[in-house]
């Protein structure tokens, strides 16, 4: 199956220099990615993603946009969220596509004082305002907000259990899979091609997932200190798992194409360890030596 292949911005790379975002996202669109990939954490030295993104989308004109994932379990107001995803859509001129997860970070619940409990349930409330703000139904006495008219963004919605699946049915374009683990991307595309076909949905649900990578002669040691670092240490339940399908030679970015496309990702966001801009040079040329190809963008087929 045929693997669209983006990367990610680097403004979850702690102490990255944020002015090169800018140049980052010109660079990438220039040398053949699909799309621009952000991840979200709300405790954790990270750019916020939704400005990251509108600056990405100002400054580019093809490449697709994606978040994967926004949590919405702690973002507290519907409206005000449909509102900034229509903007950064409305700027791309339809390029965005928001994958959108409950979030699963204890602190940034407790720090943003948002429940700690019921989150299936504020998930299904929350993209049932949103939708109702981008279809012209919230209206004060200037009219419908936002932007009236103009459609909205599309939407991926992640979750591993057959709520998660459901609700992709439901509300989304398709389904969103972890940055970890082929045994859950496989169990996943499963449920959610199964709950697509159970709501009568047609065709079969769009798939998007990432991995981090590095490249270089460093890119071994880069990747320990990123993957250690965002999960807390190598301790942390996480590490092992994230940094098994981390990308850090061309032997395994092969090896996991290979793997994804057969699994049936559509699309592969390459998130960064490291915010070097020589990264997304690397990376292109990398691409290239193991058979990816430029049709104009990345792609990678096993067929």
């Amino acid at each position: 199956m045929l693997v669209n292949i983006g990367i990610g911005l680097p403004n979850a790379v702690p102490g990255r220099p944020a002015r090169e975002v800018k140049q980052w996202a010109q660079d990438s669109e220039r040398l053949g990615f699909h799309s621009l990939g952000s991840i979200d954490r709300l405790v954790y030295d990270i750019l916020d993603p939704l400005v990251s993104l509108g600056i990405a989308a100002a400054v580019t004109e093809r490449v697709q946009l994606f978040t994967s994932v926004l949590n919405v379990g702690w973002r507290g107001n519907p409206i005000l969220f449909a509102k900034q995803l229509a903007t950064i859509d409305l700027i791309s001129q339809g390029r965005l596509t928001a994958g959108l997860g409950i979030g699963g970070w204890p602190d940034d619940f407790t720090l943003s004082g948002a429940p700690d409990k019921g989150h299936g349930k504020i998930f299904d409330d929350t993209l049932t305002e949103m939708r109702r703000v981008w279809d012209g139904e919230v209206t004060s006495i200037s009219g419908p907000t936002p932007l009236p008219g103009k459609g909205r963004p599309k939407l991926l919605i992640g979750g591993l259990i057959p709520a998660g699946h459901a609700r992709a049915a439901r509300f989304g374009d398709g389904w969103v899979a972890p940055t970890l683990s082929l045994d859950l991307l496989v169990n996943g595309v499963q449920g959610a091609t199964e709950a697509w076909a159970k709501a009568g949905r047609p065709g079969k649900p769009h798939i998007l997932t990432g991995r981090y990578f590095c490249c270089g002669p460093e890119a071994v040691q880069l990747t320990d200190e990123y993957v250690a670092h965002y999960y807390g240490s190598k301790e942390s339940p996480y590490y092992e798992s994230v940094r098994a399908d981390s990308l850090d030679s061309d032997e395994r970015l092969l090896k996991e194409l290979i793997a994804l496309s057969d699994a049936g990702v559509d699309d592969l966001v390459l998130y960064p360890a490291s915010s070097s801009l020589d990264q997304v040079h690397l990376l292109a040329e990398a691409l290239e030596r193991v058979g990816a190809r430029r049709n104009p963008t990345f792609e990678f087929t096993t067929g």
